[in-house]
């Protein structure tokens, strides 16, 4: 009894050596630093909380083109599609390392046919007790099972679902984006609506205009030329509300990529009519709002999670793995027997880790704890985008608002002195050439407070999409 407790610790001692030898290797992760971003208290052009602005009126909801075509984007739209194709390679991955946690069963069967000399076994071979050829006939169910001791398959567990959720946050900044551009578009299609209207005024105007000129020179007090001027500047309307056009099918299949649909179903949804839009107060947020609305915070956020799981794995592999593994099975010299007392089965429980290894595990971790820095900074990279995209955004409106307000008040001045012009030249207090040229200002003034407008509509869906869209 002493001496079989004797060989039982030395054969313990001989198996546990090299793992002695192995835990001299075993090193903790690398702490890497990840202190949170220092926000400041508000943005400088953000409105007074007290106005109580919502996020969803900056969008063109109420327009009818918006409407269905960011409908028919949802639905078909190419670049969702292969958002959600990442999201679904992201959940095979974290069902995979789910199920690299759990046990690995397997079935084989085989048939083995061996042909050998039987004069190798001397004279039993010689005397034909050992057959010349003989065929096995094998079936097995095995099974193996790592359970994972010291976490290296749980953290890689948490890194693949950190993955889902950035391939989800991904693909929420993806729709976004898709929603900002076809609301875009939507609206300048709409503004070119109100340049046209603003330009088919000056043409109406300068008709107007040319046709006192020909009654004054069939009255013979003006000069021909005078008519053919107010004529050349209503031609010069018409090439400006020809030149739309080039836009128009610029916008067109700008929607046509975004929406997947075909040119004529745009074209019918943007046919459709909508009532003037008016801009709407912009909403007054935080920037610690933006680490939780953000798509692409949300996104490196949980890639700086998976880095970090990724990291623990790769420290784990410094520990021994242990495995357990167990074979069951049928094995027979005749098809006939192979049911028959047949039954053999082995039982195996194994452990190995490093020893000497020259540094790859040690690398491994290495380039595991880079990434992880290269992850934080890819995060603060995108909480100071965000920070700076809505600082922009929120001047955008501010500016825009004030560039619309003056250009609104010089197309009502210009046009106020054109009118007035245009009575002095009737009552022959004034020169054509000076009617002529207040016509042309207020003319392009017009379309200018109708571009100024549309540029106050745009600065809100920037800002929509700037603080994380819909929540």
């Amino acid at each position: 009894m002493i001496c079989a407790t004797i060989r039982l610790s030395r054969l313990a001692s001989s198996a546990l050596l090299p793992l002695a030898l192995a835990a001299c290797m075993m090193q903790p992760a690398p702490e890497i630093a990840t202190p949170a971003p220092a926000l400041p208290a508000a943005f400088f052009f953000t409105p007074s909380a007290a106005e109580k602005a919502s996020l969803s009126t900056l969008m063109p909801g109420d327009d009818p083109a918006y409407t269905a075509l960011s409908e028919a984007a949802l639905a078909e739209a190419p670049s969702l599609a292969e958002a959600a194709a990442r999201i679904d390679a992201a959940r095979a991955g974290a069902r995979r390392a789910g199920a690299e946690r759990l046990p690995n069963i397997t079935a084989d069967g085989d048939i083995t046919r061996n042909r050998i000399n039987p004069a190798q076994f001397g004279q039993a071979g010689q005397q034909g007790f050992i057959p010349r050829e003989q065929t096995a006939y094998g079936a097995n169910i095995v099974a193996s099972w790592d359970p994972d001791i010291f976490g290296r398959l749980k953290a890689q567990e948490r890194a693949a679902l950190a993955r889902i959720d950035a391939a989800s946050a991904q693909a929420q900044g993806v729709r976004l984006a898709l929603l900002s551009e076809i609301a875009a578009s939507v609206i300048d299609w709409r503004v070119l609506d109100a340049r046209a209207a603003a330009i088919k005024q000056d043409v109406a105007a300068a008709q107007t205009l040319a046709a006192l000129a020909k009654v004054r020179e069939d009255a013979g007090i003006a000069p021909g030329f005078d008519r053919v001027r107010a004529e050349a500047t209503a031609s010069s309307s018409q090439v400006r509300i020809a030149a739309l056009e080039s836009e128009r099918a610029r916008l067109i299949g700008r929607l046509v990529t975004l929406t997947g649909q075909d040119g004529a179903s745009v074209k019918a949804a943007l046919a459709a009519p909508a009532s003037v839009l008016t801009p709407a107060g912009a909403p007054a947020a935080l920037p610690s709002d933006l680490l939780a609305n953000r798509p692409d915070v949300a996104a490196a956020a949980a890639n700086l999670a998976a880095s970090d799981a990724d990291l623990a794995a790769a420290a784990r592999a410094r520990f021994p793995r242990i495995t357990l593994s167990g074979v069951i099975g049928l094995l027979a010299f005749d098809p006939e027997d192979l049911f028959n007392d047949s039954i053999v089965g082995t039982l195996t429980a194994g452990i190995a880790g490093p020893l000497l290894d020259f540094g790859r595990t040690g690398a491994t971790i290495d380039a595991a704890a880079a990434d992880k820095r290269a992850a934080f900074a890819a995060y603060r990279s995108a909480v100071f985008q965000a920070l700076g995209d809505a600082e922009a955004a929120y001047g955008l409106v501010t500016a825009a608002d004030a560039e619309a307000r003056l250009a609104e008040d010089e197309h009502n001045q210009l046009t106020r002195a054109a009118s007035l012009a245009e009575e002095r030249y009737k009552a022959g207090l004034a020169n054509f050439l000076d009617v002529l040229e207040a016509r042309r200002a207020a003319d392009a003034s017009g379309e200018r407070a109708a571009t100024a407008r549309g540029r106050t509509l745009r600065a809100r869906i920037l800002l929509w999409q700037t603080l994380g869209g819909e929540r």
